[in-house]
């Protein structure tokens, strides 16, 4: 019998997964060109013939004629603040410059500090936690906030940010106005009055996003990916346990690693106060994990100890065991109080045992680094591969194995060769996560996070071709917890080495989004795309005839993919595309013209649109796939064919 569906990507040589390139062509946002992804999201293009476009350009430019540079792309209005719900001091609002606000304004004062992090009117305190943890790596903070900026050397009221953005460095321009009520800040800000790299930090992450509005709301590991390009482990009280958590965190730490931790909420607990201090539905940074010498009069030892940030910054902190001159401090000798940097002060920073942590909290996130984080030579921890796809309406868009449809989403192949060393069982250790695109920037077309996860399954021989028929025999051995509307879903897997098959999905079929398929493991790991690992192999003419209903459907599914644009329709020129880059390949002739391919799309051509949609294509390519067979193997063509 015909694989057709291997023979058809055989055909189309570069197959890859259809997915939508949103350039944004936005002067002050650019690619950087680092970064572990081919696809380069960002660019730039000219306004005007001499218009200055870079950072180091529109800076000379301004400073050489004494101007201040005004963002075109982020102006101060409104629609940069929100798009639906304007803050509680709106229309009170006044944007202005750091010169504008204080004396002596100062870009960085005295270094980046935990503490200088304090939330203003936007429900951000998500970022706020990520800020607070990027502080405690120099490195990886001024690779975000760079520190050759001030308001004296060739001041012209420009800055710029780096973030990670789907397996890309980008660099993000603004400039110093800042939304205002009665002079002061009206969000994130310092705790030192005159120094704005928080708050500029923070609009240069809303500009990211949106808007100010567009940061309303997310999980601490949202923002501390796009500090460091890092993958997310998400550990859940009481349901995961604790077994090994306290070392994985001691040794993240170690690593380079973040962590922030939160405690569940609805929409009328949000941010609510508990007897014992901590705040419902408010994010927390992890600022260190150690072992803390007690000493009493009868007994000596440690004990595992987490030290905690509220991005508040004031008295909101824990009141149980541990907190601020609680009686437990009693038993820590002032040696160890020295080195463990205690203080106690109304400054969110607090002390708790590690058995109260894991009761009292239920959110924890893992921020482990990666190559994208650590400069090449730096002592990079985890290997990383990755691979871009995307889910489409009608095409492979299958949704989680609770459907039929499930086989038909975009699968990869991963291959672990060695394994670490370190299980006992001679297992692999990783990371596999997939990450929607773009979502939070839809939050302003309503649009909000998919609930999406993923299915991995073992492939018995190394050499099996994946594709749709195959992918539904074999055995699944793990996968995501669940189906998340987050923007990552990842997940720690210990696998023994060999071949497996990854399947990212939506929960529900017919869900469009891009995504991002990421393997972080100790050793390299391999992940192949689609068109690498199906089968390439040539038909045997004694073994062709029909395929199934089921089967036509996915061959003309993968047809559709290669040929259709972003309307998810076919034109004439599109289909003689087609059929050229396939026939081509096998015949010598000249080819289809457009005018048969007007004559093929006018008889399928139902609603008389001029175009095909897949209901239309289906029934037209099965027939001219089975031409294309049929004439490679001299197989006779009923002169009835194009009336099939």
């Amino acid at each position: 019998m015909v694989d057709f569906e291997g023979l058809f990507r055989h055909y189309i040589t570069g197959w890859r997964p259809r997915f939508t390139h949103d350039y944004d062509y936005r002067s002050t946002i650019r690619d950087i060109g680092e970064g572990s992804s081919k696809t380069k999201r960002y660019g730039y293009r000219r306004r005007e013939e001499e218009e200055p476009q870079t950072y180091e350009d529109i800076k000379e430019t301004y400073s050489a004629n004494g101007e201040l540079w005004e963002d075109p792309d982020f102006p101060a209005e409104d629609k940069s603040i929100f798009f639906k719900k304007p803050p509680s001091c709106w229309p009170n609002i006044e944007w202005l410059r750091p010169h504008e606000i204080c004396d002596n304004p100062k870009f960085l004062h005295e270094g980046a500090s935990r503490m200088d992090i304090n939330q203003g009117a936007l429900g951000d305190c998500w970022f706020l936690a990520a800020v607070a943890c990027l502080t405690q790596n120099e490195a990886l903070f001024h690779r975000v906030v760079p520190d050759d900026q001030d308001f004296l050397n060739s001041y012209a009221g420009i800055f710029r940010f780096q973030f990670w953005q789907y397996g890309r460095w980008v660099e993000v321009i603004i400039d110093d106005r800042l939304p205002t009520s009665n002079g002061r800040l009206i969000y994130l800000h310092s705790n030192e009055g005159n120094e704005f790299w928080p708050a500029m930090l923070e609009k240069a992450y809303a500009k990211l996003n949106g808007s100010y509005e567009s940061l309303s709301g997310g999980l601490t590991g949202e923002a501390l990916v796009d500090f460091t390009g890092g993958i997310i482990e998400k550990w859940n009280f009481p349901e995961d346990g604790t077994e090994g958590l306290y070392e994985r965190m001691k040794t993240s730490l170690k690593k380079g690693g973040f962590m922030a931790c939160s405690i569940d909420s609805s929409p009328d607990t949000m941010e609510s106060r508990l007897e014992n201090g901590l705040v419902i539905g408010h994010a927390y940074s992890i600022t260190d994990v150690r072992n803390v010498t007690v000493e009493t009069p009868t007994v000596s030892g440690q004990i595992a100890m987490i030290r905690i940030r509220n991005p508040w910054g004031n008295e909101a902190e824990w009141k149980g065991a541990w907190s601020d001159g609680s009686p437990e401090w009693e038993y820590i000798p002032e040696e160890e109080r020295q080195n463990i940097g205690l203080t106690f002060e109304a400054d969110g920073e607090f002390w708790m045992s590690f058995d109260d942590f894991s009761n009292n909290f239920q959110r924890m996130e893992i921020c482990h680094l990666g190559p994208d984080s650590i400069p090449e030579g730096e002592g990079v921890k985890w290997e990383m591969s990755l691979m871009e796809g995307s889910w489409k309406r009608n095409i492979n868009a299958g949704g989680c194995a609770n459907y039929k449809s499930h086989a038909l989403n975009p699968a990869y192949k991963i291959t672990l060769d060695e394994a670490d060393g370190e299980d006992e069982e001679g297992r692999i250790c990783l990371l596999l996560g997939v990450m929607q695109k773009e979502r939070r920037k839809k939050r302003m077309e309503g649009e909000a996070d998919l609930p999406i996860g993923y299915a991995i399954y073992k492939m018995n021989d190394p050499d099996e071709k994946l594709s749709y028929k195959s992918l539904r025999y074999l055995e699944r051995v793990a996968g995501s917890k669940s189906f998340i509307n987050s923007r990552e879903v990842a997940d720690y897997h210990f696998l023994y080495p060999g071949s497996y098959a990854v399947v990212p999905s939506t929960f529900e079929p017919q869900q469009e989004a891009d995504f991002l398929l990421r393997l972080f493991a100790e050793k390299p790991g391999t992940i192949e795309e689609p068109d690498e690992i199906t089968g390439k192999g040539e038909p045997d003419p004694d073994e062709v005839k029909d395929e199934t209903a089921e089967e036509k459907t996915i061959v003309a599914i993968e047809a559709f993919r290669a040929a259709a644009g972003y309307d998810n329709e076919i034109d004439a020129y599109e289909l003689m595309n087609l059929l050229n880059t396939v026939a081509k390949q096998e015949f010598d002739f000249e080819g289809f013209n457009v005018d048969i391919c007007r004559s093929m799309v006018a008889m399928r051509d139902i609603n008389l649109t001029g175009t095909l949609g897949f209901d239309e294509f289906k029934g037209l390519w099965d027939d001219l796939l089975k031409w294309i067979v049929r004439k490679k193997y001299n197989i006779i063509l009923s002169n009835n064919f194009f009336l099939m």
